[in-house]
């Protein structure tokens, strides 16, 4: 049997978001790129769906519009816990929800519009060093991506492992037929979860709930909120219930050679903050910028920029997950200085920067839910 060479300048596995978006970044700079992935569209995930003001301007940037499809809108994040709860806007744009498989599709337009080459159904093999197959027949590219997700093959294979794991929780996700009650996303606090809507259609919400235990059924683990079981009491779930795991994780390098990580490749906050694909959409930007100069140290230098205040956010609501007293102590703080709430929503989409909260951030911050 002979063989057909799959080569191009650039070879991304994994056809999701963030490979779509390398893919996309690079070709956008006139690199020939192909992406490789196992699965068949439309490919789903278990997330929250909500796409913030700056993960809208980086698939802007990206070249992707959502014009035409069918999006749910919101205007800022809105915390309940119990009987008390706190708001804020964003201090620019809007949000949109959107469901996974229909961002994927549109992506996946842009991408082949773009003269990207997908190979889907393709098997991609890694187990001899240095060597890359898909379907039997060998790869050659001057650069290789890994954006595999959370348990990256291609991480492994080039031996960029190394690093160390905060935090590991497991998400699930439902949607209901309801019309949206409110125009922020509403996240909702009990010990050791949280749970947080998102409109993603005139008539639909996607529900996703976050947690340290596994649970026995989507429904039973909604009514740790009763806030939020009432009001979706009679809604029709219009999916099945599915779960990930979602973790906090950061790698010492995010390169070796001619080999690039991005995406939950490449590390990985807590889905709580919602900007997993904000980092892979602006991480795929950074690369291009890098393979542009030659060079991959600049990507790990703008990977680590892109990731510090998603880490911050991360670090800052899982101390409120862990603690019953952190929880009434940072709603209180919240309610009282409703200017502090504010703030954290404008550092966390990048309308202002982390040192809004000093030199220690979540020192100060922290000090600041004490003393409110």
């Amino acid at each position: 049997m002979s063989e057909t060479v799959l080569e191009a300048d650039v070879f991304v596995v994994g056809g999701g978001p963030a490979g779509l978006a390398a893919a996309l970044a690079v070709r956008k700079r006139g690199f020939s790129v192909i992406v490789a992935d196992h699965a068949i569209p439309p490919i789903d995930k278990a997330c929250g769906e909500g796409l913030m003001p700056d993960s809208l301007a980086a698939l802007s940037d990206l070249g992707v519009t959502l014009d035409g499809l069918e999006v749910g809108t919101f205007h800022g994040i809105k915390f309940i816990h119990q009987k008390s709860e706190t708001s804020a806007r964003f201090p620019r744009g809007v949000g949109y929800g959107i469901r996974r498989t229909v961002l994927h599709k549109r992506i996946t337009e842009c991408a082949t519009e773009a003269g990207v080459r997908l190979c889907w159904g393709t098997r991609v093999d890694l187990s001899q060093p240095g060597l890359l197959f898909a379907n039997g027949n060998p790869v050659r590219a001057r650069w290789i991506v890994g954006a595999d997700g959370l348990g990256s093959q291609v991480r492994k294979w080039a031996g960029l492992n190394c690093g160390r794991e905060h935090d590991r929780r497991i998400g699930y996700r439902q949607h209901f037929g309801v019309k949206p009650w409110s125009e922020f996303v509403e996240i909702y606090w009990a010990h050791g979860a949280q749970a947080y809507v998102t409109p993603v259609a005139a008539h639909e919400v996607c529900v996703a709930i976050i947690s340290r235990r596994r649970v026995g059924s989507f429904a039973d683990e909604l009514t740790r909120f009763p806030v939020l079981s009432e009001r979706l009491s009679g809604a029709r779930g219009t999916t099945a219930a599915r779960g990930s795991l979602t973790l906090s994780r950061r790698l010492a390098s995010v390169f070796r050679g001619n080999v690039a990580l991005i995406g939950e490749a490449s590390g990985s906050v807590d889905a709580i903050t919602g900007e997993g694909l904000t980092m892979a959409f602006r991480q795929s930007l950074a690369f291009a910028d890098a393979i542009t100069a030659g060079e991959l140290p600049g990507y790990q230098r703008a990977h680590s920029e892109i990731g510090e205040v998603p880490t911050f956010m991360a670090r800052t609501m899982l101390l409120m997950d862990k603690s019953k007293w952190m929880q009434r102590r940072a709603m209180t703080a919240f309610k009282h200085r409703p200017a502090l709430f504010g703030r954290m929503l404008s550092v966390h989409v990048g309308a202002a920067p982390l040192k809004n909260f000093g030199q220690h951030g979540i020192v100060n911050l922290g000090w600041q839910l004490f003393t409110a």
